[in-house]
């Protein structure tokens, strides 16, 4: 209810009117209006009487009140037990030795806000919930693991919403078993001012990227609107010493693929898509491969190569990103992600363990066996496998494979056992 709803039901207690009058009023039900008033009438005057009985001025017992008292009669008010349920503009207000209480509609709406606000804060958990809850999340937060996958995981032990876990993380609820805001694996970023990219001179569009612009993209998909889409990219933290990682993610089925390379040339990059066409075979790649889209880098220029398999005849298109739009690509881009908590930024690749395709290949599998939201709680790996078996079967055998969740590591732990040691 409103501030001028309580002051409509003050205006109707103080002049006599009961309930039903007062709820047609202002448009509520009647037990509406008795439950507001019961909920925020406030005692004006408490009785000093041992008992409210009706009889205690015919008294004959030196009012040593007990229900057991042969007088005894319990005192009942129509106006202030029923209707309208408090005892403004009585006219026995004054000399009443009973009970009284009165409704203020000001005094009535502070005290709905308060509780209002009240309701919204602090934590709905127990300390020992509290405790158990931490205890369960905090181990896999460690592992790299985001508070979705978790949520998902052990969806039936979790009975809160991911937002209030992360609420929780935030105010530090759960700092007992470890877990703190500095935890989480993602922070937040801001995108690149308009003036700041105005500094950047554009690249002049080049051979290899007539016909195979963005625009062309679009129209290539509104006429094949069926079309799979790979979108293509590197990772690498040393350009000069690599490792570089050649991502590749069939948008339809959020699956990501990952090829190790020593170099990032043009010519390692086509043999790329060369390993992927042998991983999928010639009709899976057709299939899922039938668009590429990537950047301008210098490293993916070989387009007619890639565009042409072995047999000469035309196994895919390939199509490029906008200059400075590399959110033409976005789905690949926020995969990205996920790979830099395995392979963190700054970090020498090699020496945490990112020494071959095996060990590429353990963590992807491990990024592509964690539920995501997109998919409605199942992972890439689950999806691929329910809609081609032979994709699945072609990505096993390459070294693909899918991660039971609690053995889903997406820190730099997954490739400790290629390190040095």
């Amino acid at each position: 209810m409103t501030l001028s709803d309580r002051a409509v039901i003050e205006t109707g207690i103080n002049s006599g009117s009961d309930k039903s009058s007062i709820a047609k009023t202002i448009g509520k039900s009647k037990s509406a209006v008795g439950k507001e008033i019961a909920a925020h009438r406030e005692a004006s005057y408490r009785c000093s009487l041992p008992l409210e009985c009706a009889n205690y001025r015919r008294c004959t017992y030196g009012r040593a009140c007990s229900r057991s008292c042969p007088l005894y009669e319990e005192f009942r008010c129509r106006r202030r037990d029923r209707s309208p349920g408090a005892c403004n503009g009585c006219g026995s207000y004054s000399s009443c030795r009973f009970t009284k209480y009165r409704y203020c509609a000001s005094k009535a709406d502070a005290e709905y806000r308060s509780c209002l606000a009240g309701s919204r804060e602090g934590v709905n958990l127990t300390e020992e919930e509290g405790k158990e809850l931490g205890d369960l999340i905090a181990p896999m937060v460690k592992r790299g693991l985001s508070v979705y996958q978790i949520k998902q995981i052990e969806k039936d032990r979790i009975k809160v919403s991911e937002r209030t876990i992360y609420s929780y993380i935030e105010g530090r609820v759960f700092s007992g078993s470890g877990l703190l805001p500095i935890s989480l694996r993602q922070q937040p970023g801001r995108k690149m001012t308009r003036k700041k990219a105005a500094g950047y001179k554009k690249r002049a569009d080049r051979k290899h990227l007539r016909g195979r612009t963005n625009a062309e993209f679009e129209e290539y998909m509104r006429e094949n609107p069926e079309a799979y889409v790979t979108q293509m990219d590197t990772v690498y933290n040393d350009a000069t010493n690599g490792p570089f990682i050649q991502t590749f993610k069939i948008i339809g089925l959020g699956l990501l693929i990952g090829l190790y390379h020593d170099f990032k040339t043009a010519e390692a990059m086509a043999e790329g898509i060369e390993t992927l066409y042998r991983i999928l075979g010639d009709r899976l790649f057709r299939k899922y491969c039938e668009v590429i889209k990537t950047d301008r880098g210098s490293e993916f220029v070989m387009a007619d190569e890639a565009e042409t398999a072995p047999d000469g005849t035309r196994r895919c298109h390939v199509f490029y990103c906008d200059p400075m739009a590399s959110g033409q690509k976005g789905s690949l881009e926020n995969i990205h992600k996920e790979i830099r908590y395995s392979c963190p930024k700054k970090k020498d690749l090699r020496a945490i363990g990112l020494v071959s395709q095996a060990a590429l290949n353990k963590a992807v599998s491990s990024i592509d066996s964690g539920p995501k939201k997109k998919l409605r709680g199942k992972s890439p790996l689950e999806l691929t496998r329910y809609i081609d078996e032979e994709l699945a079967d072609r990505l096993e055998a390459f070294g693909i494979a899918f991660v039971q969740p609690d053995e889903i590591n997406l820190t730099p732990e997954v490739l400790a056992e290629f390190a040095d040691k």
